[in-house]
């Protein structure tokens, strides 16, 4: 697997591009700045972007989807919940001041449990609502990696003040869905550095049982 990840944007979202080494295709989740440089990197690897995959509808997410769509054609994938939030994206530009994305538009919404392909590679999408109502992750089963989002971080949680939160519902999603993945699983955030299921169980101050 071909998987390289570039901190996008004002507040450094983590982009993945996540390739194919066969058959040179590829996913790319949260893209949301910096476009220039995401079509650089999947240049440098020959890949052609076959989806576009966003964890949840936050503007440092979301923000340059449609840029990239524009650029290669693919589809953008998001689960349906968050569908109110992208119609929020000129609210949200306020809060970390930069302009308006415009309007995105989604192709398929994407819910629990389903699969998604990048040549042989294989993602099970875990709807896991706390941060926002449409938040998911990306499981990878045969390389033990999660593309986490804003649910976990390394030695922190996803925020659930801002609308769409539920710091009840983040609890349920992280102990049901994401804890239940092995120990071994790396653990790429949305913000910030890797870590593992091991890691956070263990060290997490939200997620150490007393």
């Amino acid at each position: 697997m071909i998987h390289e990840i570039l901190p996008v944007g004002p507040l450094q979202c983590n982009c993945s591009v996540i390739g194919d080494e066969s058959t040179r295709e590829a996913m790319v989740i949260d893209p949301g700045d910096d476009i220039e440089d995401v079509l650089a990197l999947v240049a440098k690897h020959k890949l052609q972007v076959k989806q576009i995959v966003v964890t949840h509808a936050h503007i440092d997410h979301v923000g340059g989807a449609m840029k990239l769509r524009a650029a290669t054609g693919a589809p953008i994938l998001l689960n349906q919940n968050d569908y109110a939030l992208l119609k929020m994206l000129d609210v949200q530009a306020g809060w970390i001041g930069v302009a308006p994305p415009g309007p995105v538009e989604v192709d398929h919404s994407v819910g629990h449990d389903e699969t998604i392909y990048v040549g042989s590679h294989r993602a099970n999408v875990l709807h896991t609502p706390g941060h926002t109502e449409g938040s998911i992750c990306l499981y990878f089963p045969a390389e033990t990696k999660l593309i986490a989002g804003d649910t976990l971080f390394a030695g922190s949680i996803g925020r659930t003040d801002l609308p769409g939160g539920s710091f009840k519902k983040i609890m349920n999603s992280l102990h049901e869905r994401v804890l239940a993945l092995p120990d071994d699983t790396v653990v790429v955030p949305g913000h910030g550095p890797a870590t593992t299921i091991w890691q956070e169980r263990k060290t997490n101050p939200f997620l150490v049982k007393p």
